[in-house]
């Protein structure tokens, strides 16, 4: 019982620490850790409210020049696409062998049926001679046939010969005029395979690549990487057209015949009139879109194949409209204001706003024409106010 007790009071929790003060390094902790936490609330004022409470500068917001047409105020829908020929082949040759002459390079416009390249024919010549001389032959074993023929038709009539002499003769011209008929076959056969060493083209258009050189192997089915089987690639220029992605979810705005304006990336200051030509009836399931065919209703040598583009798509009542023959370099109208009589914008130079006298065009919806004092890609405030004047400290939203 005693050595219970003992142990009792042994387990018993000296508290006598934990009710002191705490010591002089715990203070300085302490106190370094308010230190800390003032000056980060210092440093928080003093870099984001006090400029957000003293700060004169006004809030303003940007919008760049662009070219655009008058047509823009009927549009429906844009959408990008790139031109494409209608007619376009890869012209190959039907025969096998070396490539002897090339007689065009890009660019060349032909007409069909010129000889654009020609194979190594010798083989197919001599095979054509060959054929030519066994026709030689059958024919002048027809002559004898028919002299015998007519022999034995004689002497049988006058009864000297007998009917099988007849048959036998008979039966020799027969199978000359066979042998004749074989011989003609050979020689159109020799003849088709000496034109299909010649490469003509197909229909009117122009040289877009050459695909082989002369000394080359060239083969209907190129099998091999020393063959080649397309010789010239060749487009019908007069059947170009746009080939635009529409989503799926905005095929419905496009109807066959509706007018469009097709501007081209390398040209964008210049318009070209055009419709719907076709919408080909499937859809592209990884991109989602259908292909709509624009065709231009008139264009010039600058449309050439595979150059990108865009499609403004017009609504039916812009069909009257005149053709857009340039852009014009245009700005919301909430960017033009009227101040002392003239027309201005503000441009941002070193955070302050600066008046620009500009002079305005037709209106284009939304859009006001700049004819002169900017230039396509200049930046100017939008949304102005009688806040905004010349020289008023801005900050750009």
């Amino acid at each position: 019982m005693d050595n219970q007790q003992a142990d009792l009071s042994a387990l018993r929790i000296d508290r006598s620490q934990e009710q002191g003060p705490p010591s002089g390094r715990s203070r300085f902790i302490i106190r370094a850790a308010f230190v800390v936490s003032g000056v980060a609330l210092l440093f928080f004022i003093g870099y984001w409210v006090v400029p957000r409470v003293f700060d004169s500068a006004v809030e303003v917001q940007l919008t760049t020049t662009a070219l655009s047409s008058s047509s823009q105020a009927n549009a429906v829908l844009t959408a990008s696409g790139y031109v494409v020929a209608q007619r376009k082949a890869a012209v190959a040759s039907k025969a096998t062998g070396r490539l002897e002459y090339l007689g065009v390079v890009e660019g060349d416009k032909v007409k069909k049926g010129w000889v654009l390249a020609r194979l190594e024919d010798t083989d197919i010549k001599a095979s054509l001679d060959q054929a030519r001389a066994n026709l030689r032959l059958s024919e002048a074993d027809l002559r004898d046939a028919e002299q015998w023929l007519a022999r034995q038709k004689t002497l049988l009539e006058k009864g000297v010969s007998t009917q099988s002499d007849y048959d036998g003769a008979e039966a020799r011209y027969q199978r000359v005029l066979a042998l004749i008929a074989v011989a003609k076959a050979i020689v159109v056969g020799a003849e088709v395979a000496l034109e299909n060493t010649l490469i003509r083209a197909p229909f009117d258009g122009t040289v877009l690549t050459k695909n082989a050189d002369v000394g080359e192997m060239v083969a209907p089915m190129a099998a091999s990487v020393s063959s080649r089987s397309a010789v010239v690639t060749l487009a019908d220029m007069g059947s170009l057209q746009v080939e635009a992605d529409v989503s799926e979810s905005n095929i419905e705005r496009i109807t066959l015949g509706q007018p469009c304006e097709i501007t081209l990336d390398a040209y964008p200051e210049v318009r070209y009139e055009a419709s719907v030509a076709k919408i080909v009836p499937t859809a592209d399931r990884a991109k989602a879109t259908v292909m709509v065919k624009v065709a231009f209703k008139s264009y010039d040598a600058r449309v050439l194949p595979e150059m990108s583009s865009k499609v403004l798509f017009l609504t039916k009542t812009a069909g009257a409209l005149q053709p857009a023959t340039r852009s014009m370099l245009t700005v919301p109208l909430s960017s033009v204001a009227t101040r002392n009589g003239k027309k201005v914008v503000f441009v941002v130079r070193n955070d302050q706003a600066v008046e620009v006298p500009v002079s305005t065009g037709a209106d284009a919806g939304a859009l006001v024409e700049i004819t002169q004092g900017l230039s396509a890609g200049d930046r100017v405030i939008t949304g102005l106010n009688d806040r905004i004047v010349d020289g008023l400290r801005v900050r750009v939203k």
